[in-house]
């Protein structure tokens, strides 16, 4: 069987260069493209310069010349960069694996309306283990129910630009399902000064940034005599490269449709 044709958007960015490598060590996928901005110092450069070999794809902004002849893309970059290459991947019938985060409402209808023409994998965390994890958070707040409160605590790296992660909010929501609540109705993002009683019925959520920390996630049931926490916790962006290989795969040869990670793991 043919390779797959994997097209990377920010390669010049530590995940980008983190699933180039991917790319070029699996026995399945081939490089057949790299992206980034123009004001990258990767522009122009041969995207496996970092690891002091030739991959023959030059990182271009070239969005069009990138995905000519491609099977898929893999974007974990900026919602307006992810939005504008699944514009061009819609016109040129290329699937799409988005892992960016800090969509709005409009964003998300707008990864919605490309997966009715391309397939896309769209989810907050491509680690088989943090949504391992999620599964398990909405079986825990489905078991536990209402008598136990929700916290949700996450940190990341200092460079990190969005909060929560969504993978956070991934979590939060998995409690809510599991709850049967409406997460945006319940969720509680700032507690500041003079707040009152804790709402029986929010789910809390409080961030962290700083130093190298890939991404810690903690999900924490608080009931009278006794909590229970899930905790995942990453220390390297191989294993989101890794998970965002197995999109790859699942997306091969299935057509249209919007699918999560658990969908890919079989897990939904």
């Amino acid at each position: 069987m043919d390779r797959i044709k994997v097209v990377v958007a920010g390669a010049g960015g530590r995940m980008g260069r983190m699933l180039v490598e991917a790319v070029l060590a699996s026995d399945d996928c081939a490089l057949a493209g790299a992206l980034d901005v123009a004001g990258s110092p990767a522009h122009g450069q041969d995207c496996a310069a970092f690891l002091a070999r030739a991959s023959g794809v030059l990182v271009t902004d070239d969005v069009a010349a990138a995905l000519a002849g491609a099977d898929v893309l893999i974007d974990f970059t900026r919602p307006e960069g992810t939005l504008a290459h699944l514009a061009a991947c819609r016109r040129l019938g290329v699937a799409a694996v988005v892992g960016t985060t800090g969509f709005d409402a409009a964003g998300k209808a707008a990864i919605a309306a490309a997966a009715r023409e391309v397939g896309v994998v769209f989810a907050p965390n491509f680690s088989v283990g943090v949504n391992l994890a999620m599964q398990l958070v909405e079986t825990a707040a489905r078991a536990l129910g209402p008598g136990y409160d929700v916290e949700v605590v996450e940190a990341h790296h200092r460079h990190k630009v969005d909060a929560p992660s969504g993978t956070a909010l991934g979590m939060g929501e998995a409690a809510a399902r599991g709850l049967g609540r409406d997460h945006d109705a319940v969720a509680v993002f700032d507690r500041h000064g003079h707040t009152g009683a804790r709402r029986a019925d929010a789910i809390g959520y409080a961030v962290v940034r700083g130093g190298d920390l890939v991404g810690d996630h903690t999900v924490m049931f608080l009931g009278d005599g006794e909590r229970v926490e899930i905790t995942h916790k990453a220390s390297s962006r191989a294993t989101y490269a890794q998970g965002a290989l197995r999109a790859c795969r699942f997306l091969r040869g299935r057509g249209s449709g919007l699918f999560s990670m658990r969908d890919v793991l079989g897990i939904s």
